[in-house]
């Protein structure tokens, strides 16, 4: 396990800190914090984070809960073990050549998991039920027309689609025809992330 011995107040917090993790995809909110540890004030929570970030079990910027990731042990690469025919057959694998290295996708700062719920990124590859990994859009000016995003808008909801810019207007398309694209004022809308990878649960 990384880091430094933790006391048990901090054990106690990070294990229930991997359990939420796990379950919910995503990292809880300070108030969920208090209230799981029974405390009615964050301070004792911000404390224990910073001891956990500074013994190295956690990467956290103070001040926003949802930046909370685990410092895990690494991982160094799943075996590519040869192709598989979607057609016909083809002669099995006999060794491991090389590794795929998920330490790129995995260490992007800020990265957060989306559960995709609906069919309408379904031609990008993209089903119901999938989980989106996504790294933080700090500046839209730089995105690509054709990016796969994660976009707020504000009394409407938040959508996977892709991107595209056109002047002050900011078009967000489905990869279906069933839906029709969404054209919406630049400034109404905020990017929240933009897609890393695609994990299908089996």
């Amino acid at each position: 396990m990384p880091g430094e011995a933790l006391t048990t107040a901090q054990q106690e917090l990070y294990d229930w800190l991997v359990n939420f993790i796990d379950d919910q995809h995503h990292s809880p909110s300070i108030r969920q914090m208090m209230q799981a540890m029974g405390l009615r004030s964050p301070a004792p929570i911000q404390s224990r984070l910073r001891h956990l970030q500074e013994k190295g079990w956690i990467k956290w910027q103070e001040g926003q809960a949802r930046t909370l990731q685990l410092i895990e042990e690494s991982i160094s690469g799943v075996p590519v073990m040869g192709s598989i025919a979607a057609g016909g057959l083809v002669e099995t694998f006999d060794d491991v050549q090389e590794t795929l290295d998920l330490n790129s996708v995995l260490q992007l700062k800020g990265l957060f998991a989306l559960t995709v719920n609906g069919d309408s990124m379904i031609d990008s590859f993209i089903a119901d039920g999938d989980m989106v990994l996504m790294e933080p859009v700090n500046d839209p000016s730089g995105l690509r027309n054709g990016t796969v995003v994660s976009a707020l808008v504000p009394g409407l909801g938040t959508t996977l689609k892709h991107f595209f810019r056109d002047g002050s207007s900011v078009r967000l398309e489905a990869a279906n025809s069933a839906y029709e694209p969404i054209e919406i004022d630049a400034e109404r809308v905020l990017i929240q992330g933009k897609l890393a990878a695609v994990w299908r649960k089996t």
